[in-house]
């Protein structure tokens, strides 16, 4: 069949996850792969000549066979071409759905991982095998989440969706600090959009995260029952010194969610990347935790988006023991109050 083709290949909004859907004209499969080509989740999608009687092909780099009683067509059918192959992302960026031509071909959520036997879900699969999920019998709980994904790029590609939001955002937080200083765009065109907004408070600076919250972060729903009690945060600091200084921990973590697809939540803790030295708080301290609100903060709460609430993490400074402490104890018995460096 001269070898395998690459159909289709689309990234996600936010660079971290690309779908391929390849075929050597004998079968069809769609992989979920990270920016270093690491596969992390697979879905066979359609055989394209009579199926085996047994589990079929499974050799490294060929799209796997599905044996007879696990496709809808036995028989085959005929190959795809990239014109009739769409993807819709969830807004997570962590799983996706693909169509063809208009019609919900499968879905690969951002739990899926072949390693762990999780396959993809696929509208031409019968039963459950190591290839693929039936998609009907999913659809109850996917259903939903496709819609969400469908309504948010909706909204999110239409004009003036950001600036709206940042609006919003803003204000909710003139209510609850006062008003603000100065703004800095983190984020260039690149999605997630995010800004820093400055503003003096009794004595020291409150910086704040602008847009963290405007899409859901990925993989919350693997650890928590109710992932919309988290999944949609912004981060804050307080600083008695420089804001453009402090705003530097902003940059190294407010996209990281989306970027490394993973979660940021309360009691989470993140050592700095560079050398201690060059940390933006100074004190000597090596990391960070996320608090929910540390004694003293003013609170933030009351901001919802998408129906969900936000939280504010704010971020606490950690020296290298206590980092250590957090990870061997937890943060219990820290002392955090009035921490403001």
């Amino acid at each position: 069949m001269g070898g395998t083709d690459v159909i289709l290949s689309d990234t996600s909004p936010y660079g971290s996850r690309a779908v391929t859907v390849e075929s050597d004209g004998v079968a069809s499969v769609a992989y979920l792969r990270d920016a270093r080509d690491g596969i992390h989740g697979t879905v066979w999608l359609a055989n394209h000549a009579p199926a085996p009687m047994d589990l079929g092909r499974l050799a490294p780099g060929e799209p796997p066979l599905m044996p007879a009683g696990g496709t809808r067509f036995p028989g085959g059918t005929p190959p795809f071409t990239a014109a009739e192959l769409t993807v819709l992302w969830f807004e997570e960026g962590d799983g996706a759905a693909l169509y063809q031509n208009g019609e919900l071909l499968a879905v690969i959520p951002g739990w899926a991982h072949p390693e762990r036997g999780m396959p993809g879900y696929a509208r031409d699969a019968v039963g459950e095998s190591p290839l693929a999920w039936p998609l009907a019998e999913a659809m109850e709980g996917l259903a939903p989440r496709i819609a969400t994904a469908r309504s948010y790029w909706e909204w999110r590609d239409g004009e003036g969706a950001w600036p709206s939001f940042q609006q919003f955002a803003m204000s909710h937080l003139d209510a609850r600090l006062g008003p603000a200083g100065r703004y800095w765009d983190i984020a260039g065109r690149r999605l997630p959009a995010v800004g820093i907004t400055e503003r003096p408070r009794d004595g020291h600076t409150v910086l704040s995260t602008v847009g963290m919250s405007c899409q859901r972060m990925p993989t919350v729903e693997q650890y928590a029952e109710r992932p919309e009690l988290l999944a949609r945060i912004e981060l804050a600091v307080a600083t008695r010194g420089e804001g453009a200084e402090a705003a530097r921990l902003f940059l190294w973590l407010a996209r990281y969610p989306w970027h490394s697809v993973t979660w940021l939540g309360e009691g989470h803790t993140a050592r700095w990347y560079r050398e201690a030295a060059s940390f933006p708080l100074g004190g000597g301290y090596q990391g960070v935790l996320l608090v929910d609100r540390p004694g003293g903060m003013p609170d933030l709460s009351g901001f919802t988006f998408g129906g969900d609430p936000v939280r504010w993490l704010w971020l606490v400074p950690l020296t290298e023991p206590e980092l250590q402490a957090v990870a061997e104890r937890g943060p219990a018995g820290l002392d955090l109050a009035g921490r403001v460096p």
